[in-house]
């Protein structure tokens, strides 16, 4: 098993391959500027060994996109010790940054004062929740740190080709439309279910439709948080004629209060696939939100070099 930080020991370690020369070989992967501010992924949701191990991954899967990112996990609702909080990470971050500089010019070095933000914040939430924002902000207030707060992930095309993914390994949808065969269970309508209100559900449409595309069956948006909310939904799509639903959870999982999603299975009396996780494309997206907030626009693989 691999650490976040590289293999673990014992393993095979693999070496990068020759750089292919021409005129349309690959650019170098972009490497994080020097004296970025640090990537701080903010993890809501009661913390725990699971949800740590979660957040490391997402961080892991960032990290090997821009290689020299500095990046750190601060809980919402931490404790302090085990599950640091954010406010103490950013506060950290600043303190790191600081002790950085003095030490190169202590060195002899000639660096300038550090200048904008010492950290990025980016929210692991796939929709909008303003309870949680507003506690986020508060965190990152609270440090006295400077520090730059990006918009949750989603609505995202990436994040609607996740949520077919967890619904193909729950046997509730093919994984592949092209392909000529045909999965028993495969859902007819998707009820998504989401967090954060109102907001959230139009948020969530919005994936909803692209997701509707991929699979050719309609989706629907409800709030698990909103009671009445997936029932009501669920026989919406029952009366326009869809038989089969199944419940897809438009989260990363962290933010999700314990006990809602099984209360909305009952209500809705479908089955349910997992939350979006550690998908790969959970860590891009909380990377697409750092770069995009720095201004680093990384050259898409493939690009003829001249």
């Amino acid at each position: 098993m691999s650490s976040p930080t590289g293999p673990a020991s014992g393993l095979p370690v693999r070496m990068p391959r020759p750089r292919q020369s021409g005129r349309h070989r690959r650019p170098e992967p972009v490497a994080a500027p020097e004296g970025a501010p640090a990537l701080v992924l903010a993890v809501p949701g009661t913390p725990s060994a699971a949800v740590r191990g979660l957040a490391e991954e997402v961080v892991s899967i960032a990290r090997s996109e821009l290689p020299g990112l500095e990046a750190a996990i601060g809980f919402l609702d931490g404790d302090g010790s085990e599950y640091p909080t954010l406010s103490a990470v950013l506060e950290r971050a600043a303190a790191l940054r600081v002790e950085r500089y003095e030490l190169a010019r202590a060195a002899g070095r000639e660096v300038a004062e550090p200048e904008g933000p010492a950290a990025v914040v980016v929210p692991l939430m796939a929709g909008p929740d303003s309870a949680l924002t507003h506690r986020i902000r508060q965190a990152v207030a609270d440090s006295g740190a400077s520090a730059e707060l990006t918009d949750v992930l989603g609505p995202h095309p990436l994040l609607a080709e996740a949520l077919h993914v967890r619904l193909s390994e729950a046997g509730l949808a093919r994984a592949d439309r092209a392909r000529l065969f045909t999965v028993a269970t495969a859902a007819d309508g998707i009820v998504l279910a989401t967090v954060g209100g109102e907001e959230a559900v139009q948020a969530a449409g919005i994936t909803g439709m692209l997701l509707a595309a991929r699979l050719a069956v309609p989706v629907m948006a409800a709030a698990l948080d909103q009671e009445g909310s997936v029932t009501a939904v669920a026989e919406q799509l029952r009366g326009s004629g869809s038989l089969q639903l199944a419940l897809a959870p438009y989260l990363i999982g962290p933010e999700l209060p314990e006990g809602l999603l099984e209360e909305a299975v009952k209500s809705a009396e479908c089955p349910v696939a997992e939350p979006l996780g550690a998908y790969p494309a959970v860590g891009k997206l909380v990377l697409s939100q750092y770069t995009t907030a720095l201004g680093i626009a990384p050259q898409p693989q493939g690009t003829p070099v001249r």
